[in-house]
């Protein structure tokens, strides 16, 4: 048995990457599915903010003059 990646067979090297492939496709579909699962048939819309009149913040009582 040779534990180096470098020095493995070709089976080898397949076997990792069909095992990557395989949780890869494993952990997106748990995924899709969590998120299909919480989902509450609730939609997301974009809500718009009109801006108001500008307002002056200041610390002291004395009024300004332009």
């Amino acid at each position: 048995m040779n534990h180096s990646i470098y020095s493995a067979d070709r089976s080898t090297h397949l076997k990792i990457v069909v095992v990557a492939l395989v949780a890869g496709i494993a952990v997106a579909g748990l995924g899709i599915t969590a998120r299909s699962v919480s989902d509450d048939g609730l939609t997301q819309t974009a809500r718009v903010i009109k801006a108001g009149k500008p307002v002056v913040i200041t610390s002291s009582n004395a009024s300004l003059v332009r």
